[in-house]
C-alpha cells in the first residue's frame, strides 16, 4: 500500500509509547492520522503534532469504540490502516502467597476477564470494525487491497514470565486471531498481522530506570543485540513496513533484539 495524503489511519493508545511514535510515523509519511486513546491531553498533544484528529476512546465499550470510528471518517475518509496499541491489563500470579494472612491467595477471576476483555476481545473489537468499514471501499491498489489492520502483541505471547498469565495468554489470544481473521478478510483484500515486541523503552519503562536505576541496566543488559531497551520509533518503523509491504500478511513478528523472557 502506497502511504500518501490519499490515506487514512486510526492508532490506538496514540498518546503516548509505542502508538505515539506509530501516529508520528504514518503521519510523517504523509498519512492522515486519528488519534484514539483515554488521555485527552496527551492525545490532543500529539494530534496536533501530526496535524491529525484526536477521539477520547475507551477500548472496553462498544460504544466509545464505534463512536471514535464515527469521529475519525468524519474527520478523514475510510481508514485504510489501524494500528492497535492500546490495551487494559493486569498482573498476578495464579497462586501466591499472602503474608498478612499466611495463606495461599488466588488471583481472582474478575481480574483474568477484564484482561482479556481489555486484551484479545478489545482488539477483536478494533479490528473487526475496522475491516467492516474498509470492506465497503474500493481497492487502493492492483491488488485489490482495501486495507492492513495491524494489532499488537507481545514477546509476553511466548515467553510469558510469572505473574503473566493474564497478559501473556491475552496477548496469545491476539498472535492466534491473526492468521484465521487474515483467512477470512482475504477476499476483501484486507490484510492483518500482529507485531510483538520484546522490552521497549516506553513510558513505564523509562519510570523504572528513574526509580531503580539497577533494575533497568539490568533489563537492558538482559537483551542479546543491541544491549538496550527497544525505541519506539523502531516499533514504527515496523508498522511503516507492515502497512507499505503487500506481501505480509497473517504473520506473528518478534521485534526484540533476540531476547527470550526468563522465568522472572
Amino acid at each position: 500500500m502506497k502511504l500518501d495524503s490519499s490515506i487514512a489511519a486510526i492508532v490506538t493508545g496514540g498518546a503516548s509509547g509505542l502508538g505515539r511514535a506509530s501516529a508520528m510515523a504514518l503521519a510523517a509519511a504523509g498519512v492522515k492520522v486519528a488519534i484514539f486513546d483515554l488521555n485527552e491531553d496527551d492525545g490532543e498533544a500529539v494530534a496536533r503534532d501530526v496535524d491529525g484528529c484526536f477521539c477520547k476512546v475507551d477500548i472496553l465499550s462498544e460504544d466509545s469504540v464505534l463512536d471514535g470510528f464515527a469521529r475519525a471518517r468524519a474527520a478523514h475518509g475510510q481508514e485504510r490502516v489501524v494500528v492497535h496499541c492500546a490495551m487494559v491489563a493486569a498482573g498476578g500470579k495464579t497462586i501466591g502467597f499472602d503474608k498478612a494472612s499466611g495463606g495461599y491467595t488466588r488471583a481472582p477471576t474478575e481480574s483474568f476477564e477484564r484482561g482479556m476483555l481489555g486484551i484479545a476481545v478489545a482488539s477483536y473489537r478494533i479490528a473487526s470494525i475496522a475491516a467492516l468499514g474498509m470492506a465497503g471501499t474500493e481497492p487502493v491498489n492492483a491488488d485489490g487491497e482495501r486495507g492492513a489492520i495491524i494489532l499488537t502483541s507481545s514477546a509476553a505471547s511466548q515467553d510469558g514470565q510469572i505473574g503473566q498469565v493474564t497478559y501473556g495468554s491475552g496477548k496469545g489470544a491476539v498472535n492466534s486471531m491473526v492468521l484465521p481473521m487474515a483467512r477470512d478478510l482475504m477476499d476483501l483484500g484486507i490484510r492483518v498481522n500482529a507485531i510483538l515486541p520484546g522490552i521497549f523503552a516506553t513510558p513505564p519503562m523509562l519510570m523504572v530506570g528513574e526509580r531503580a536505576p539497577a533494575v533497568f541496566a539490568g533489563l537492558e543488559a538482559s537483551v542479546p543485540f543491541p544491549k538496550r531497551l527497544g525505541r519506539p520509533d523502531e516499533f514504527a518503523s515496523l508498522v511503516l513496513e507492515l502497512a507499505r509491504n503487500s506481501y505480509f500478511n497473517g504473520q506473528c513478528i518478534r521485534i526484540d533484539g533476540a531476547i527470550r523472557m526468563p522465568p522472572k
